[in-house]
C-alpha cells in the first residue's frame, strides 16, 4: 500500500485527473455533493468551504409552507452512524428563493432544490414555482423521506404514486429533475424504472433506512418520534448494492450514489458500480469540510489508478471475484 491507502500506482498515471461530470446536462465542477439535510442551505457552511467550488449544494428540502418539524430529540448517534428525525422543517418556498436560493446563487454554488410535498399536485406547484428561478441548476424529488408523520407521504415504496409525483413534477418544470428513492423497499428497480419512465432525468440513491434506537437506562426511545432515519457508513454496504443493482436495470440513467461517503476511496466506490457522482451527507456533521476533502481523495485516488477521469469508473468495475 501507498501512504495515500490507494495501492501501487499505474504507470503512466496523470497527474491532474479531471474531475468534472455532467448530471442530467449539467456539468459539475466534481462529482462530490453536499447532500440533502446535513449542509443546511450552505450559509453556516459558506465560512468552511468555497460553496462555487463543491460538486453542488443539495439543499434541505423545501415545501410550499414552512414546516416546523418534528418534536426533540431529534438526533441520536448510532454506531458508524446517526438517527435522525427533523421531520423536514423549512420556510417554505417564498422564503428560501428570497433567501437561501439567492445566496447560493451569489456564492456561485451549483443548486440542487431538494423538493418535498404532501401530493403529486403539491409537488407540481412548488416545481413550479421555482422553474426559472436564477441559479437553480437541478430540483431533486424527496419521494423517500422516513421522517414524515403520515407514511403515505413516502410515495417512493409505490412504483405508482412515486411515477405520479414525479410526472406532475416533470409537466411544471424545465429544470432537470432528480428522483430521490429508498432501499426500503422489496423491488427497488421497479420504483427506479417507473420514475424515469414517467419523466426523471436522473435518480438520488439512497435516502436514509427508517431505524430505531432505545435508551436502555430510561427504557424509552432515543427519537421523540421513536423512530427516525439511519444515516453514515453503517448503510453504505446497502446504498452501494442499490447503485449497481440499478445501474445493471437502466444502463445510462444518471445516478447520484449517497449513504456513507466519508472519504475518495468510499466515492470511488459509487463510481466504481455506476453512480455518476456521490453525495456526502452525515460525513458534514463530523468534518464541516467533508465534501471537499472527499473530493481531494477522490482525485488522489483517480491519479494513483492512472485514471484521468471519474466518469471512467465504471467500465473498470469487475463483478467477478
Amino acid at each position: 500500500m501507498t501512504a495515500e491507502g490507494f495501492g501501487a500506482p499505474q504507470k503512466g498515471a496523470p497527474k491532474q485527473p479531471d474531475l468534472s461530470v455532467e448530471l442530467c446536462g449539467v456539468r459539475l465542477r466534481t462529482p462530490v455533493l453536499a447532500a440533502s439535510g446535513c449542509f443546511g442551505f450552505g450559509r453556516d457552511m459558506a465560512g468552511w468551504v468555497d460553496l462555487a467550488a463543491l460538486g453542488g449544494v443539495v439543499t434541505k428540502s423545501v415545501s410550499l409552507e414552512p414546516r416546523r418539524g418534528r418534536p426533540t430529540p431529534r438526533m441520536a448517534e448510532t454506531p458508524a452512524g446517526m438517527l435522525n428525525a427533523i421531520g423536514l422543517q423549512n420556510p417554505g418556498v417564498e422564503a428560501f428563493c428570497a433567501g437561501d436560493l439567492r445566496f447560493l446563487a451569489d456564492a456561485g454554488a451549483t443548486v440542487v432544490a431538494s423538493l418535498v410535498g404532501r401530493s403529486p399536485e403539491e409537488f407540481g406547484r412548488l416545481a413550479a414555482r421555482l422553474d426559472g428561478e436564477p441559479g437553480l441548476a437541478l430540483v431533486e424529488v424527496n419521494l423517500s423521506c422516513p421522517n414524515v408523520e403520515h407514511r403515505g407521504e413516502v410515495f417512493a415504496t409505490d412504483p405508482a404514486a412515486a411515477a405520479e409525483v414525479v410526472a406532475a413534477v416533470r409537466q411544471a418544470t424545465g429544470t432537470p429533475v432528480l428522483a430521490k428513492l429508498t432501499a426500503d423497499v422489496t423491488d427497488l428497480v421497479a420504483v427506479a424504472r417507473a420514475v424515469v419512465d414517467a419523466g426523471a432525468d436522473g435518480l438520488t440513491l439512497i435516502n436514509t433506512l427508517l431505524g430505531m434506537a432505545v435508551d436502555t437506562r430510561t427504557r424509552r426511545p432515543r427519537l421523540a418520534a421513536v423512530t427516525g432515519g439511519l444515516s453514515g457508513p453503517a448503510i453504505r454496504p446497502v446504498a452501494v448494492r442499490c447503485v449497481w443493482q440499478v445501474a445493471q436495470a437502466l444502463p445510462g440513467v444518471p445516478i447520484v450514489g449517497t449513504g456513507g461517503v466519508v472519504s475518495g476511496e468510499n466515492a470511488a466506490e459509487f463510481l466504481l458500480v455506476g453512480a455518476t457522482a456521490v453525495a456526502v451527507g452525515t460525513g458534514s456533521f463530523i468534518n464541516p469540510r467533508a465534501v471537499v476533502e472527499v473530493a481531494d481523495g477522490l482525485e488522489r485516488y483517480l491519479a494513483a489508478h492512472g485514471v484521468g477521469s471519474p466518469a471512467e469508473l465504471p467500465a473498470l468495475f469487475k463483478a467477478e471475484r
